[in-house]
């Protein structure tokens, strides 16, 4: 055990790219005795991908701890990454929640008023969707933000910095969410621009709040959560007046001009605030 510490020890010293790798793999070694049997046992169903994402994510969190103790001596790793159970965290959490959900709003309604779209009526249980989609904004804002702009960011800032390692976190987000069959990716290719400004936003987001993560977690959480309430309750009909590289492809505003056009406001408001 003395030498396996030693060794996680040594691998502050190496390339960003190794200790990536070396982390990478130790964590799907933790993870594939559990997942496999999962797999094999239920088969490829929506409770089985959510349960073995939970507990990769688990193992994730457990490693992180792990390696930040042991390798880069960090006494308090989750902190260090920018999530602490303080009241400035909670509060910058809800203020992103705010601006996140208000400004997709507003996108929505700025399009109703030029006839892009039409408001309608929900035939689901709106309160269900409303508190359902929130649960799934803040666990989807917690865990990209700390996997993204906290691990991710802080490893590759080792070796080159904040801002390149920003933007290397960011390309690696928007990369990743074309993981589909090539057909699919050249159809939703506009969105790469708007997943990469995404990234970087939330990462300025963090950099204003001094290396917290609250207000990049509920900036995240808002945008998904004002997403999924219009998406899932069917709120809005789009009037097909504009193509969708404007409202955006498959009812994605980040997919679209208009809803890029929002999130470089909400970028470069906060670009200025860091560089002050």
């Amino acid at each position: 055990m003395a030498k396996l510490y030693q060794t996680f020890s040594t691998l502050a010293r190496y390339p960003v790219g190794v200790r990536l790798g070396v982390f990478v793999v130790i964590l799907l070694l933790l993870w594939l005795p559990i997942a496999v049997p999962i797999y094999w046992v239920w088969g490829t169903s929506n409770l089985t991908s959510i349960v073995t994402m939970l507990a990769l994510y688990g193992e994730f969190i457990f490693l992180l701890q792990l390696w930040g103790q042991k390798v880069h001596r960090q006494v308090h790793p989750l902190a260090s990454h920018g999530v602490s159970g303080t009241r400035r965290n909670a509060l910058e959490l809800l203020k992103g929640v705010g601006i996140g959900v208000t400004s997709l709003l507003c996108l929505f309604i700025l399009e109703g008023l030029l006839s892009w779209l039409t408001w309608q009526s929900s035939t689901q249980f709106l309160p269900k969707i409303i508190l359902e989609g929130l649960g799934v904004a803040l666990g989807v804002g917690f865990a990209e933000e700390l996997l993204f702009r906290g691990w991710l960011v802080d490893e590759l800032q080792w070796d080159y910095g904040f801002k390149v390692a920003l933007w290397i976190s960011s390309s690696i987000y928007a990369t990743l969410h074309f993981i589909k069959p090539w057909g699919e990716v050249l159809r939703t290719l506009p969105s790469f621009p708007g997943l990469l400004l995404l990234g970087l936003t939330l990462g300025w987001a963090r950099q204003v709040s001094q290396g917290h993560l609250g207000s990049a977690i509920g900036l995240h959480a808002g945008l998904v959560w004002g997403y999924y309430i219009i998406n899932v309750a069917e709120l809005v009909r789009y009037s097909q007046q504009v193509p969708p590289w404007v409202t955006g492809i498959d009812r994605n505003p980040l997919a679209g001009a208009m809803g890029l056009l929002f999130l470089s406001v909400i970028a470069l408001s906060l670009r200025i605030t860091s560089s002050n």
